[in-house]
């Protein structure tokens, strides 16, 4: 198979104008062969971006110009919606995925068009707003693969399984990082075929990237020189590029020292992995008529807090206290590791989130004010993990909903409305409980608990539940995070084999716990929550 040349110096080696005129050639044919080789299907992913446009189109060209008998292999174009993209970008893709079935379907082409969307329990405000999830970090990067891998690797396994094989093609290029370089250079030694590298994560997988070795100049080049086939239009999306600068400036990169808005970055508007939104705030600052999306980037400056330990649980999601070393100005103390946010802080950025919504569709553009932040299907399951997996049965969501939007909640699952508690009798609970948070979450899951099991034939699992409840929901937090310290404390002896301290702790601190814990006082009286919050009054009274 013939193969095209890559430069002698992989890391950037200059290509003049002409050299990558052959060198396009030679890849087309390249494609080609790689194409008619076999029946394995081709999935070429593409996030609209300049790379996977210029891929695109060097493969829309190359297949083009082969004889119609010879375009016997559908290749599947998928892109991932993660439903939390820039709302510009999300409306170029959209538009692109458009114009781009419409024109395969019209010329022929064996180009099939998929957008993907994660799984409702997968999206970004489920987790968040939902289950508590704190904002994406570098330590805690949960977002990535339940919006962008999950989705894509679905639908590449389901082709593996239904042809055996399939061909990954990617524009992924080396100059893109130092990091990205290392990594593809890595599966180029696995390489089994010319061009093509495995990869462990999808089996019968084998990627093809045909742009790997050109620099951003080259990619910007080819887009601009060569038109788009399918009807696109490259200056758009240059422009595109270059309202996400901060000098709104792309210019045509003519030597090394000249700067290309190549390395523009579009993505989730809601990212905290970075320390700000560059290419959102350059588009609101550029462009009067972008203004709109601003309450978008207060929220996400909002989220990207450093220290938010106050909106967070001091228990992991499960209800567990967890501790670690804290190194801070150079004091060492033993802490608990932050988990979910409260119900308060979860109720709080729906709130602001539907606040945004309402916003911008009345201020944004008139093609841009159907955007819609956040779905009916992922404020269901927010919903449903308040109410069946939160207890929180005061139902807050929809209360919500309507005093922000003025509107009344239509929840899309079925059997959704009926509940034999509600507001009232957490406003009840509420009253009796006097503020202790933790005596109203205990109370709450309980009765919540056994409102779950009323209707089940068969009560399979109820002690267990409701044992689970007073595990995690019986202590107050400075009592849960002492246990949690003296376990710590005991479990590091015991490693040591500090058998003196083990016995000192078994006797004394530990022992008193474990008596709290089976309701037990030193006069062996039963303590309760309704003894501890309800007590008798003096007995001459």
């Amino acid at each position: 198979m013939t193969t095209a040349q890559q430069p002698e110096n992989k890391s950037q080696q200059a290509r003049t104008v002409a050299e990558l005129v052959d060198y396009i050639q030679a890849l087309t044919t390249e494609i080609q062969e790689l194409y008619c080789l076999d029946q394995v299907p081709w999935v070429l992913g593409v996030s609209w971006g300049k790379d996977s446009s210029a891929v695109l189109q060097l493969v829309w060209n190359a297949i083009a110009a082969l004889p119609p008998e010879k375009r016997t292999k559908t290749i599947h174009v998928i892109t991932t919606d993660t439903q939390v993209e820039n709302p510009i970008v999300s409306a170029w893709v959209r538009t692109s995925m458009h114009q781009l079935a419409s024109a395969a379907k019209e010329r022929g082409m064996p180009i099939e068009t998929h957008l993907l969307y994660p799984a409702v329990k997968d999206t970004f405000w489920v987790n968040l707003i939902g289950k508590g999830y704190p904002a994406p970090r570098m330590r805690f990067r949960w977002c990535t693969e339940r919006l962008k891998i999950q989705p894509a690797n679905t639908f590449i396994r389901n082709m593996v399984r239904d042809n055996g094989e399939v061909i990954l093609v990617l524009g992924m290029r080396k100059a893109e990082s130092n990091k990205r370089a290392t990594v593809m250079e890595k599966h180029e030694k696995g390489r089994v075929r010319d061009r093509l590298s495995p990869r462990s994560s999808l089996i019968n997988s084998l990627v093809y990237t045909p742009i790997e070795d050109w620099r951003n100049d080259e990619v910007w080049l080819y887009l601009m020189q060569w038109q788009n086939p399918w009807g696109g239009n490259n200056k758009d999306l240059f422009t595109l590029y270059r309202g996400a600068t901060a000098d709104n400036e792309c210019p045509l990169v003519v030597d090394t020292s000249t700067p290309s808005c190549g390395d523009s970055r579009f993505g989730c508007w809601v990212c905290t992995l970075v320390s700000q939104d560059k290419s959102m705030e350059a588009m609101i600052q550029n462009d009067e008529d972008k203004e709109w999306m601003q309450p978008l980037l207060d929220i996400r400056n909002e989220l990207d807090i450093k220290d938010d330990w106050d909106k967070r649980d001091f228990r992991r999601i499960w209800g567990e206290v967890q501790l670690f070393e804290r190194n801070k100005d150079g004091e060492i103390s033993v802490e608990p590791i932050p988990g979910p946010y409260t119900k308060y802080w979860r109720e709080h950025w729906l709130r602001r989130l539907l606040e945004a919504q309402t916003k911008t569709r009345r201020t944004a553009p008139e093609n841009m004010r159907d955007i819609t932040l956040i779905t009916l299907e992922e404020m269901s399951e927010i919903r449903r993990i308040w109410l069946e997996e939160k207890h929180e049965f005061d139902d807050s969501l929809p209360r919500i909903y309507q005093e922000v939007t003025g509107e009344e909640f239509q929840d899309p699952r079925p059997g959704a409305d009926y509940s034999l508690l509600g507001r009232d009798e957490w406003i009840v609970l509420e009253e009796i409980c006097e503020g202790d948070a933790m005596h109203l979450e205990l109370m709450a899951k309980l009765l919540d608990t056994e409102r779950q099991y009323r209707k089940k034939t068969r009560r399979v699992g109820i002690y267990e539940t409701l044992e689970k409840c007073f595990n995690t929901s019986s202590r107050s937090p400075e009592d849960a995070i002492k246990n949690a310290r003296l376990k710590r404390e005991l479990s590091e002896a015991v490693s040591q084999g500090d058998v003196a301290k083990v016995k000192q702790m078994t006797l004394g601190d530990v022992a008193a716990i474990n008596e709290i814990d089976e309701g037990k006082t030193e006069s062996d009286e039963e303590v309760t929550w309704a003894s501890m919050k309800f007590k008798k009054e003096n007995s001459e009274e």
